[in-house]
């Protein structure tokens, strides 16, 4: 078992989630249980699937939850890319998340690979 909490990628993906919260803030009101829980959902459950992926037995279930993970970043970026044409986040926050979005899933990518060359290489 790995302790998500020490792993950058859940620390990156945490401190993601505390922003999406904050930049939601000021979103309107009929939009609370509509698009704001859609977006708070899809970051929440970057970080969520990591941590219980890393909490399962075995290499094979970590890649599963962190391809979720990897699925709610996507999904994420996407709901930025939407709020910012329905001008609920200004163009400039926008950016700065899409590109710290884009840097997770990179990362998410990367540890996944990593968790697939350990598994096929020779011991």
């Amino acid at each position: 078992m790995i302790n998500f909490r020490e792993l950058i990628v859940w620390q990156r993906g945490h401190a993601l989630t505390l922003r999406i919260y904050r930049s939601t803030r000021a979103f309107p009101k009929s939009e609370l249980f509509a698009m704001t829980g859609q977006i708070r959902r899809a970051a929440a459950s970057i970080p969520a699937n990591i941590a219980e992926g890393c909490g399962r037995e075995g290499e094979a279930e970590l890649k599963r939850f962190l391809n979720i993970s990897l699925g709610s970043a996507c999904e994420l970026d996407y709901f930025i890319l939407l709020a910012t044409e329905l001008d609920y986040l200004a163009p400039q926050e926008a950016k700065s998340l899409s590109r710290e979005i884009l840097e997770l899933r990179r990362m998410i990518g990367a540890f996944i690979r990593n968790l697939k060359e350990r598994s096929s290489s020779p011991v």
